[in-house]
């Protein structure tokens, strides 16, 4: 999945929010999932992937990132509910029913 993306990952429904850009979706949020970098989502437990938009450049997917962390709250939420209305984890549907395995994401590449 190398392939630009913008996320929102979240503590939990309606908990600690965090909005990033990456290059590789699966290995980003497997990393953010796993603790594996310390930082603000290891400290607040937020390892859901609630909410993601794939771009076609880099350069468009920092843009709607930058765009989206001046959002309100009210307005990352609706964002989020417009398509995940259930706030799901939506690491299955990354990974694909047949990908599901131990080992890191690079591993599956």
């Amino acid at each position: 999945m190398k392939q630009p993306a913008v996320y929102i990952m979240a503590s939990q429904r309606n908990g600690t929010l965090y909005t990033g850009v990456t290059a590789n979706l699966l290995q980003r949020i497997w990393q953010h999932r796993e603790e594996v970098v310390a930082g603000f989502t290891r400290r607040y437990g937020v390892k859901m992937l609630v909410w993601y938009e794939q771009h076609e450049s880099m350069s468009g997917a920092i843009a709607r990132e930058k765009a989206i962390k001046k959002w309100s709250r009210a307005w990352k939420l609706r964002l989020i509910e417009e398509q995940n209305p259930h706030w799901q984890d939506l690491w299955p549907e990354i990974i694909g029913a047949s990908s599901i395995s131990a080992g890191s994401p690079s591993s599956r590449e």
